[in-house]
Formats: structure tokens, C-alpha cells, sequence
């Protein structure tokens, strides 16, 4: 098995221990930072597309993406060269009112593993809390709000309004959780809405891009 393929494969298995070895034998063998970062996004892509589909669980989605995360602590210091692989900053939390973290954190490795900086703030974060990291972080292009329970739909919805009403621009909204839709999401104004931490790196990367 070619090195990259072998590398895609590991990744899609949430071989963690073993992604840096690999991801070193693939430079090694004269592939470039950027074309392996892309392999491991299309194993992650994969690996969306079955957790959405039923196929795989979260814990399988956690393992693959701490795999991706190892692989590319490996390539960092060569992707940092070259600014067409930063997509920007996103700005990433659950709403005020809501605890909920584990479908965050898939999306911010996710959205990472696709060329972000990421910052994330965390649980029940307050709407100032999301404005203020906005304008003291620089370029930022993607504002990600996450919300789980019904109860907190009504913060995401002022959250997103905050946003818009402070003033500050040059990046999209896009929301995601398991009782938003995109009916509702566009309800609320914000740019873009994810069902799966999958969906929302591409929805994520077509955003900015």
C-alpha cells in the first residue's frame, strides 16, 4: 500500500500512535506538507460521512480526529510557511445556558484539521464573551456557535443577532447542534448551518474560500 494511502487509512482507523510515523514516511517519500494535509481531510470527510450516516460513533469520530490532530502537529511547522493554508481564524463555543462540549470539540478539530486556527471558549459562553474574542483576534473569517439542548436555540438566535448588531464584520456565522435546522438557522440570520462536525469543515472551508 502506497504510503498515502496507508496514511488515509490509519487516520479513518483512529490510529493515533501510529499517524506521525506515517505522516513523517510520507515526506520522507517527497510528498509535500499541503497534499498530505489534504489526504488526512479526506479520511476526516469519510469518516463524517459515516458517522453521519450511522456507521461510526462518536467515539470512533474522537479517535480519528485526535489521529488527524497528531498528523498534523507533525506538519505544522511546514504549513506555517505558506499563507494559502491558513483559512483565517474561527471563533468557536456553546452557547450561554448550555454545557454540552463533545460535538463542539469534533467541530473545532475538525475545522482546525481544515486550516484554521482555531480558539475556542469554551461552555455557556456569554454573547460579550463571543464579541470580545472577536475584536481582539485577528483575522477572523469564521464565527462557529454550538447549542444541544432546545432551551438554548433562543441564545444561539440572540447570539448571532448580537454578533451582527456590534459592528464588527469580515467573517460568516455558522451554527450547528442537534436540535438546529437549517430552516432555523437561516431563521436567525447566521451564514451557514452543519449538521455533523464533518459538514461543517466543508461547509466551513466553503465559506471563507
Amino acid at each position: 500500500m502506497p504510503k498515502m494511502e496507508e496514511l488515509k487509512a490509519m487516520v479513518e482507523a483512529g490510529k493515533a500512535k501510529l499517524v506521525p510515523g506515517l505522516v513523517q514516511e510520507a515526506l520522507d517519500a517527497g510528498n509535500d506538507a499541503q497534499s498530505i494535509l489534504k489526504a488526512m481531510i479526506e479520511s476526516m470527510g469519510v469518516v463524517g460521512d459515516k458517522f453521519s450516516s450511522g456507521e461510526v460513533f462518536i467515539p470512533e469520530m474522537l479517535m480519528a480526529a485526535k489521529g488527524m490532530a497528531k498528523g498534523v502537529e507533525v506538519l505544522k511547522p511546514l504549513l506555517a510557511g505558506g499563507s494559502s493554508t491558513s483559512l483565517g481564524t474561527c471563533i468557536i463555543g456553546t452557547v450561554e445556558g448550555d454545557l454540552h462540549d463533545i460535538g463542539k470539540n469534533l467541530v473545532a478539530m475538525m475545522i482546525e484539521s481544515a486550516g484554521f486556527e482555531v480558539v475556542d471558549l469554551g461552555v455557556d459562553v456569554p454573547i460579550a464573551k463571543f464579541i470580545e474574542a472577536i475584536k481582539e483576534t485577528q483575522n477572523v473569517t469564521l464565527v462557529a456557535l454550538s447549542g444541544l439542548l432546545t432551551t438554548t436555540m433562543p441564545a444561539l438566535k440572540a447570539t448571532v443577532e448580537a454578533i451582527k448588531a456590534s459592528g464588527t464584520t469580515g467573517f460568516k456565522i455558522i451554527v450547528g447542534g442537534a436540535p438546529v435546522t437549517p430552516e432555523f438557522a437561516a431563521s436567525i440570520g447566521s451564514d451557514a448551518y452543519a449538521p455533523d462536525a464533518g459538514g461543517a469543515a466543508v461547509k466551513a472551508k466553503e465559506l471563507v474560500s
